[in-house]
């Protein structure tokens, strides 16, 4: 008989803003009795719902089941910076010398965007959480506005349109005179990603789709034909399981010595006053990337999408199988402090409402967990640092191999190869976190 046991439950340090600035949420619905289901969609994130809406597609009277172990948009998928970005996001990137790759990803990046915005559409989302806004890549430096200026002729060689700011221009966008320069490029959606996630579970329900809070995964047996999901407190029998818990999948034993581990933190400033937003200037929306992806990024959002507000996002941490400590997130929470008042001088040491850590799970070779594991078991996994536009094309692939399905984005996910071995610990942490310290250090002005 195969088993698979989860080791350890998901835990995440704090609420996520992205959620608490909208407001509670309706009661949750737990899985309180054992039930039956065609198909059983384990995590509730970008991956998960995706998944479960392209289940929909496919098999529209098919019975789903999604199983969340905390809240809606709790965990990661209203951690992130919401960012959904269609261009080639990391401009260290190797792949820059051959076209070939980077085509198929803006690509697919666009494909899991329009199957977003789809629902968007098809389930009345507030179109506020789902903004075709573009984004900019800032520079602070010189060194920094030769690395966009490379990119720009790099996007221009793929046919790709993007138009470069000058200091003026940069500080008529954020109300800050810390940027010299930055490349817009239009593409990118600005997410409420809690919003967004709240919106399409909400539509998913409507549409028949069970989502079940508050029920973690304990573990899943094989049963003759079928699956015997269980959770704390019910069991869901099923011929095929969906994975979509990005590096938890380590948890249940799959890959392990081959996913890092690692946090990203954030803070956001309370909602605004008039006299903020005066001192301020600037438009009322915008998001930052950093043209050194171990930069800094920054966004501005407005009432439409939870309050006048700005939120910074950096600082980096390996932590396999664990999560951050009082003293890693009060270390973040200073550099992040420094970072706002460097670029906004004239609202120097305002006081951050909130404080979180985002988990991130990374292979060495940059590759996905996107494949059938075991007869009737799929995976949609591994985003690395990608969840919004990453988990949605890995969640439309899982339910595509799942259903017996094929297309461009099912096949491009299952021809890649399987994550490498990392090193051995603890020379993994020890030394992946000091390079990610001097990466930091290098990168302190972006």
């Amino acid at each position: 008989m195969t088993a698979y046991a989860a080791k350890r439950l998901p835990v995440h340090e704090g609420p996520a803003a992205w959620n608490s600035i909208l407001g509670p949420q309706a009661a949750p619905q737990p899985l309180n009795e054992d039930t039956t289901a065609d198909f059983v969609v384990v995590g509730a994130g970008f991956a998960g719902l995706s998944a479960a809406r392209r289940l929909m597609q496919l098999h529209p009277t098919a019975r789903v089941v999604v199983l969340e172990a905390g809240r809606l948009a709790e965990g990661s998928a209203g951690r992130n910076s919401g960012f959904m970005i269609d261009l080639p996001h990391d401009l260290a990137s190797d792949d820059y010398a051959g076209a070939g790759d980077d085509r198929r990803m803006i690509g697919l990046n666009r494909q899991a965007i329009g199957f977003a915005g789809a629902a968007v559409d098809e389930y009345q989302i507030n179109p506020d959480y789902f903004d075709r806004a573009g984004k900019v890549n800032g520079a602070a430096s010189p060194e920094a506005a030769r690395h966009n200026q490379s990119y720009a002729a790099h996007l221009a060689s793929l046919g790709e349109v993007s138009e470069m700011l000058d200091a003026q221009a940069m500080q008529e966008l954020t109300g800050s005179a810390h940027y010299i320069s930055g490349l817009y490029t239009a593409g990118t959606v600005m997410l409420q990603p809690a919003g967004y996630i709240r919106g399409l579970a909400a539509g998913l329900q409507r549409a028949g789709v069970r989502v079940c809070e508050n029920s973690p995964v304990t573990g899943f047996v094989r049963t003759g034909s079928d699956w015997v999901v269980k959770t704390q407190a019910a069991q869901v029998t099923t011929p095929r399981v969906i994975l979509t818990v990005n590096g938890h999948l380590e948890s249940f034993g799959f890959e392990k010595g081959r996913l890092m581990q690692l946090f990203l933190y954030a803070v956001m400033t309370p909602e605004l006053d008039a006299d903020a937003l005066a001192r301020l200037g600037g438009a009322s929306r915008w998001g930052i990337t950093p043209s050194d992806p171990m930069g800094t990024t920054m966004r501005r959002i407005d009432s439409g999408q939870g309050g006048n507000r700005i939120v910074t996002r950096t600082c980096a941490t390996l932590l396999p199988n664990t999560r951050p400590s009082a003293r890693e997130m009060a270390r973040a929470a200073r550099v992040m402090q420094r970072k706002f008042d460097q670029r906004f001088p004239q609202l120097a040491g305002m006081k951050m409402q909130h404080a979180w850590a985002g988990h991130l799970c990374l292979s060495l070779n940059g590759v996905s967990v996107t494949r059938q594991l075991e007869e009737g078991v799929f995976s949609g996994c591994v985003q690395n640092g990608l969840g919004t536009a990453r988990g949605t094309l890995t969640g439309i692939a899982a339910a595509e191999l799942a259903a017996g399905e094929s297309s461009e984005i099912s096949r491009h996910f299952s021809a890649e190869a399987r994550p490498k071995l990392l090193p051995p610990q603890p020379l993994q942490q020890i030394g992946a976190n000091a390079v990610l310290r001097w990466k930091e250090w290098r990168a302190r002005a972006e």
